[in-house]
């Protein structure tokens, strides 16, 4: 399986603040995905450089994104991956939301999404290092499946 983590952040882009959540999604996937290869990058919050990212990610299995799902004005990682999937997958989304709201109430302020496009997965999970690992966790193990469905087979 093939993960690129995508790190969404104005402030880890231009090197101000050291990227944690980026560093926990992949521990996280290797942990539970052993057999899984994982590359990093990490974008500014704008739309082109969200998608040139998400594009990035279309020759692998799965995208996940860390960052930019909350409220603030910059905060456009839902809306950018709603353009770039052709189909959303919304349990998922609603599923680690629900296992978030069991650590903190504040999981329902995270507008994080998921989808596909053509065969690979993109997930947006929250930008906090902590909130980051959690969600890694939980859709790791789901990660198996969903990739096996989307190439035909899963069934």
């Amino acid at each position: 399986m093939r993960v690129l983590v995508v790190t969404v952040s104005d402030r880890a882009s231009r090197g101000e603040y050291e990227d944690l959540s980026g560093p926990a999604v992949e521990a996280a996937v290797r942990d539970l995905l052993p057999e899984a290869v994982v590359r990093r990058m990490i974008v500014p919050d704008e739309e082109a450089r969200i998608q040139t990212a998400l594009r990035a990610g279309l020759d692998g299995d799965v995208v996940i994104t860390t960052g930019g799902t909350g409220l603030s004005p910059r905060d456009i990682t839902p809306e950018v991956t709603e353009g770039f999937c052709d189909r959303m997958v919304p349990g998922i989304a609603d599923y680690i939301r629900s296992e978030s709201l069991q650590e903190t109430p504040r999981a329902v302020l995270s507008r994080g999404v998921a989808g596909t496009r053509e065969t690979t997965l993109v997930v947006n999970l929250p930008g906090s290092a902590k909130a980051a690992d959690f969600c890694a966790r939980r859709l790791a193990p789901l990660l198996p499946h969903a990739v096996a469905m989307m190439a035909g087979g899963g069934h």
